[in-house]
């Protein structure tokens, strides 16, 4: 599975789901079901890789302050909802975190910014496929730290700084 494909799959089922993360997650799991067990391992490489490389912390600046605040594990589903969003959003957001002001039309933090069960799709799909859990995908995992300057992301004027369009837009000033 290339890259093309990988997006084709995430954007498919998004635009399938209204939108709504959760029903995301459960028509992407039906669309990987059609595929055979290595190419859901493929489609779990391309996401997994992303997820790695959206470990930054202008992005878990962006994370709290489009959720009004985000700790570890809230981080960790904005950025499987990050990649769900497909690959403009999320190119656009791992490039420069403050594009999102104007890559997102709106952001409900009720609704958006939690793709958690996005993240295990391929998990399933690949479970139900074969019996078995899926293997060691052999893509090193994320690093200890975010990349980049290291911020508080509880301090909100360090917040607004940061990302000064995505703060005006969406803070809580």
């Amino acid at each position: 599975m290339d890259e093309t494909e990988f997006w084709e799959i995430v954007d498919g089922t998004r635009e399938a789901a209204g939108g709504d993360p959760d029903e995301h997650a459960d028509l992407l799991v039906e669309r990987l079901l059609r595929l055979d067990p290595d190419a859901v391992l493929d489609f779990a490489r391309h996401f997994e890789a992303r997820w790695n490389r959206s470990y930054t912390w202008d992005l878990w600046a962006a994370a709290a302050v489009l959720l009004g605040g985000a700790g570890d594990d809230a981080f960790d589903a904005f950025r499987c909802w990050l990649i769900g969003r497909g690959r403009e959003v999320f190119e656009g957001g791992v490039h420069e975190p403050d594009s999102l002001a104007e890559l997102l039309a709106d952001f409900d933090e009720d609704v958006d910014g939690d793709g958690e069960e996005l993240g295990y799709a391929a998990d399933e799909a690949y479970e139900r496929l074969t019996g078995v859990d899926a293997p060691d995908l052999g893509i090193p995992p994320q690093p200890a730290e975010p990349a980049g300057t290291p911020l508080d992301v509880d301090d909100d004027a360090a917040l607004a700084r940061r990302l000064p369009s995505l703060w005006d837009r969406f803070g809580t000033a």
